[in-house]
């Protein structure tokens, strides 16, 4: 199970970005699912040595202010789906998923005043809420000691994109070779994320793949819905 911190309030599909300033005319934001993939992301080495989402800084750069997402965020997401894209072939997730998941999972690490940092790593770490199963919440007593979350009695979803410690003592993945599987490491939780959803969904290339995988990650169509709109939005270059 993954949990989240918020849901956005949209009550219905966005079909189309007013522009805000500029004269320009609007987008119009593709409907239905899956969502499209976005700008291509270029084949990098992921054996080169230290960060390797780094060598996608300069394809993320260009692309940060019309989108609203951080380089250092954009470059994770875009990694894990190459990555993906190398090991997974038949999977297909797109960076532009990840990111629709990112904003509404944390703002893309950035929720509640928190911020990515270089190295991807979220400072301060970001914790949903006690899952003690009140009012709209699971009830998940605590799995690890409250090592992880820092929560002795019930556990808490963590990081980014919001693993809970048992899902993430499962999926946890080192993305950017400092030998530690990190959920607060935008990095590692992308990819993380990345895995968890094409090992659900199957070939998320379809309609009924990128469906199963979102109903798995959260159980909630406003959820699919809200993250479809955002990955739509940064399909096209934009966001709602």
């Amino acid at each position: 199970m993954i949990s989240r911190i918020s849901v956005l309030a949209t009550a219905s599909v966005l079909l189309v970005l007013t522009a805000c300033s500029g004269g320009q005319p609007k987008r119009e934001i593709p409907e239905g699912i899956p969502p499209g993939p976005g700008t291509p992301v270029p084949v990098i080495d992921f054996n080169a040595p230290g960060r390797t989402a780094d060598l996608l800084l300069a394809w993320a750069e260009p692309q940060t202010d019309a989108l609203g997402i951080a380089v250092t965020a954009l470059a994770s997401y875009g990694h894990a789906a190459a990555i993906m894209t190398e090991t997974d072939a038949d999977c297909g997730i797109a960076w532009t998923t990840l990111a629709g998941i990112g904003y509404i999972e944390s703002r893309h690490g950035t929720f509640q005043g928190s911020s990515v940092q270089p190295d991807g790593l979220v400072t301060p770490p970001i914790r949903g809420i006690p899952l003690d199963g009140g009012p709209g919440v699971a009830e998940i007593p605590d799995t690890d000691g409250g090592v992880m979350d820092g929560d002795v009695e019930f556990d808490r979803a963590m990081g980014p994109m919001q693993f809970i410690p048992e899902t993430w003592k499962k999926w946890g993945v080192d993305a950017n070779g400092d030998g530690i599987a990190d959920p607060d490491n935008i990095d590692d939780a992308a990819l993380t994320a990345a895995r968890y959803l094409c090992a659900r969904g199957g070939d998320l290339r379809t309609a009924q793949g990128w469906e199963t995988a979102l109903m798995a990650y959260n159980l909630s169509g406003q959820y699919l819905r809200d993250v479809r709109d955002r990955a739509a939005a940064y399909s096209v270059g934009t966001r709602p």
